[in-house]
């Protein structure tokens, strides 16, 4: 008997505690920072920081050619002074190196041109509604009462942020 009074340890039902309540403070922290969301909220703020590039690279681009690039119908991307297709993703010399391109392989950024006196940039967030600068319900209002531009889907996923040249609003 005087063996089991020396013994130093923990029982089975200690150690089954302990694990019980580190499991529950683990899940509840994991359900607190959300991980998911962070992920969505950096690329989110990665559209919104594309698209304030780009737009500081057109108001150059107007400023040097009087005009906003023109866009192609089909893609809804920028075109340059050759009338060439500009990729996301590529390079749009002399002003960017690289032309912003969303992070998500699923998703598109839209450029719209009116006339090249105005423009509109469009990106799918993935927050939705959720996001303070999300447009007014969550979906960016269609140019189709002007021009028959589809907007709604044409990001991939619904529009539901905008920015636009100082002379309109998104």
């Amino acid at each position: 008997m005087e063996y089991l009074k020396n013994k130093k340890g923990f029982t089975l039902i200690e150690l089954i505690v302990v694990i019980g309540i580190i499991s529950i403070l683990s899940a509840a922290i994991i359900a607190i920072i959300d991980p998911l969301s962070q992920f969505q909220k950096a690329n989110d703020a990665r559209r919104k920081s594309d698209l304030s590039q780009i737009q500081k690279v057109l108001e150059q681009y107007y400023q040097d050619n009087g005009r906003y690039p023109d866009y192609d119908l089909s893609s809804f991307k920028l075109k340059n002074l050759d009338g060439d297709i500009v990729d996301w993703g590529s390079s749009w010399s002399p002003y960017m190196d690289v032309l912003p391109k969303d992070p998500s392989g699923s998703r598109n950024y839209v450029y719209y041109s009116e006339n090249g006196q105005s423009y509109w940039l469009y990106a799918s967030l993935e927050r939705g509604a959720k996001d303070p600068q999300a447009c007014s319900g969550g979906v960016c209002p269609s140019l189709g009462k002007k021009s028959g531009f589809p907007i709604a889907n044409s990001c991939g996923q619904t529009c539901n942020y905008g920015v636009s040249s100082p002379n309109v609003s998104p």
